[in-house]
């Protein structure tokens, strides 16, 4: 038989219907260092498509598959071949493939997908089979959080299991979210650390500086009325230099963080990076989380684990409580940046929030307002809050991890924030 339709790729995205086997497919005998690939043959297109579709009479291909490929389509087939709501499969016959609830059958599943899939695809089909086939519970079982590829996205929903994981599991849940905080602080701290250095010094501005410490944009443009036409030139009269930051503080970090569900991913990364910017001197940082209760985690700031298990994902949100909490915490106006992460949906009393931002602008407050702070783009978020915010001075945008360091260097040096295109972001 033969086929018309394209060549899938070997990077097809996750499924999104549930017959629909779309995630990566390697080729025979794949080598990344071999080079230069050989054009795919016909029955390697129909291999290829035959794994995506996932078999059954519809897929029009013919193609039969044997050993690693069978296993393969197996795994794919559990999680992505289960039946639709109204109790069939999407060609019209039952499937009986499907993880269950059965523990040891979803440990081996797991084995087997870390066998046949690259780490992030992995990934992936975790969190798809947590979302699709309800296997959170299963995580409560030390077992299984042993055989699973830990992300950010698993540390978010053992965090929401937190309240209700027994004894025998949380060091082992511990032990996982470890494992993922340590990865992304070796990840984020350095650059974290190193711009926001840079920052802290270029916004302590002297007037007798050393050559090396001439900031040379400010100084020419101070220095323009001196402009000599007939030698081309400016005569810098005045100079004006970088400061060098000394040990003692110099500006108030506050990071307010939503911990409703929607927010779990941007919970660790505010976590990780408030530990990072904890361990700098020059900063003073205090970190505060929020649902309809406000609690500071300032004290375990030296511990990133810590903090994220003294929070509670879910339940409602009350930013202008929290706001509240954040500004009576306020010593130094001109100095402090406050940084609230949440998607804006208030249930507290929204003119007070408002109220509160515009006071603290006006006191001289740097007020920065990010939707999401995690590799998503922007989640869903209460737009009329986002415009009024906009309005304050105070716009709304979601942040990528590698992006915070730039938008705290910018908002320690009182610069316009880098806000990304908010529509790419959708």
């Amino acid at each position: 038989m033969t086929t018309t339709t394209p060549d899938p790729t070997a990077t097809t995205t996750a499924a999104t219907t549930p017959t629909t086997h779309a995630t990566p497919i390697p080729g025979p005998a794949e080598d990344p260092a071999a080079a230069p690939a050989a054009p795919t043959s016909e029955a390697e297109r129909l291999r290829r498509w035959r794994l995506v579709l996932g078999g059954g009479g519809a897929d029009g291909t013919g193609c039969a598959l044997s050993g690693r490929d069978a296993a393969m389509d197996g795994a794919l087939a559990s999680l992505y071949g289960r039946e639709t709501g109204r109790g069939k499969s999407a060609d019209g016959g039952r499937r009986s493939a499907g993880l269950g609830a059965s523990a040891p059958g979803v440990a081996r599943w797991l084995g087997d997908i870390r066998t046949y899939f690259p780490s992030s695809v992995v990934q992936v089909m975790q969190r798809d089979a947590i979302d699709r086939l309800g296997l959170s519970a299963l995580l409560l079982e030390p077992e299984m959080l042993e055989a699973v590829e830990a992300d950010v996205h698993l540390v978010g929903t053992l965090l929401s299991l937190n309240k209700v994981m027994p004894e025998t599991t949380k060091e082992t849940a511990r032990a996982v979210v470890r494992k993922v905080v340590e990865q992304l602080e070796k990840k984020l701290a350095q650059r974290t650390r190193a711009t926001l250095t840079g920052a802290l010094d270029r916004s302590a501005r002297i007037s007798r500086p050393r050559h090396r410490d001439i900031d040379w944009d400010r100084t020419i443009r101070a220095n323009l009325k001196n402009y000599l036409p007939e030698y081309r030139t400016v005569v810098p009269e005045r100079l004006i230099g970088y400061g060098r930051a000394a040990q003692s503080v110099k500006k108030d970090v506050v990071l307010c963080i939503d911990q409703s569900g929607s927010m779990a991913a941007s919970v660790v990364y505010a976590s990780v990076f408030g530990a990072v910017l904890a361990s700098m001197r020059t900063l003073d940082t205090r970190l505060v989380v929020f649902d309809t209760s406000v609690v500071d985690l300032t004290d375990q700031l030296d511990d990133p684990v810590d903090v994220l298990f003294g929070t509670q994902l879910g339940g409602g949100t009350d930013i202008n409580r929290a706001l509240a909490y954040c500004q009576s915490r306020i010593t130094r106006p001109a100095d402090t940046v406050v940084v609230l992460i949440s998607d804006l949906y208030e249930g507290g009393i929204r003119d007070e929030m408002l109220k509160r931002v515009a006071a603290m602008k006006a006191s001289g407050v740097q007020f920065v307002t990010l939707l999401a702070l995690s590799d998503e783009g922007a989640p869903a978020y209460d737009r009329e809050h986002a415009a009024a915010l906009a309005a304050l001075g105070a716009p709304a945008f979601a942040c990528t991890p590698d992006l915070f360091p730039d938008v705290m260097a910018a908002a320690i040096e009182k610069r316009p924030l880098p806000i990304p295109d908010m529509a790419e972001q959708r």
